[in-house]
């Protein structure tokens, strides 16, 4: 007696596949960064809408299409969004890091969906400098606002950085960059009461109901941390981001800022 075999569409196998990335989404909790796994959002219902797309089509633009050959470090990676986009421009390397577990679990799922081979590991913003070697483009995309010791961090960051960096942070108070003096006379005041003038919000308690949101520059301030480390604002492409490279990050002896500084010696 013949048998009836089963036929499996070639939609059915689709809808299975979409089910369990569904699925493994909903087990890995909430999601931050809202991204596209084959038709299945991370994060549809964002509060900030869909993040970081919404950022990210302002800052494309202003970076090559095609990264063949380049390596690249995410700082901060989140879910992978970032990680994800640049791979997918053809780098060579991509390494992405965070120190909560969650994201990290999210980037990699994220990227085994896509299928593109991509590096995630558990490592400090504060221990940044201990990975080898420098990256041709590093992101430090929305960490600097949420660290107690951001500029610290920042002059940690750009020992790791050989072409470009593209920093993205809250930004609050005054969008103006003032034209600055060289030196205020100590009685000078009233410079204090410019709001272009540049300055760190500090954030005792919780905003947004983010304990971590500690310090939110204004946009003279970020501006001139990145000139005050070294770097070269080469592009500005939204309200939040930047582009730089370095310019005079070491010093004579060929030290870094952030040597000179921990030795006294600055």
């Amino acid at each position: 007696m013949a048998t009836m075999g089963t036929n499996i569409s070639r939609e059915d196998v689709a809808l299975n596949g979409l089910q369990e990335i569904t699925r493994r989404i909903s087990e890995m909790g909430e999601w931050f960064h809202n991204i596209n796994l084959k038709g299945v959002f991370t994060a549809p219902h964002h509060f900030l809408g869909d993040f970081p797309s919404v950022k990210w089509k302002h800052i494309a633009p202003a970076l090559p299409a095609d990264l063949s050959g380049a390596t690249v470090l995410d700082i901060g990676c989140n879910g992978g969004f970032h990680s994800i986009e640049l791979k997918k421009r053809g780098a060579s390397r991509v390494l992405g890091i965070d120190v909560d577990d969650r994201y990290l679990d999210q980037a990699r799922f994220a990227s085994q969906v896509l299928g593109l081979e991509i590096e995630f590991a558990k490592c400090s913003v504060y221990d940044v400098d201990s990975i080898p070697g420098q990256f041709d483009y590093v992101l430090f995309m929305g960490v600097f606002y949420h660290l107690r010791y951001p500029l610290f961090a920042l002059d940690k960051v750009i020992k790791k950085v050989k072409g470009s960096l593209i920093l993205q942070t809250m930004v609050r108070g005054s969008l103006t960059s003032p034209e600055l003096h060289e030196d205020y006379h100590f009685w000078n005041t009233e410079v204090f009461h410019n709001p272009d003038f540049p300055c760190m919000y500090f954030i005792e308690k919780n905003y947004s109901g983010d304990p971590t949101n500690w310090w939110i520059p204004n946009h003279g301030a970020m501006e001139g941390m990145l000139r005050s480390s070294g770097l070269k604002i080469t592009a500005h492409p939204e309200q939040e981001t930047w582009i730089c490279a370095p310019s005079h990050v070491t010093k004579d002896d060929g030290k870094y800022i952030l040597d000179h500084e921990l030795a006294g010696t600055l």
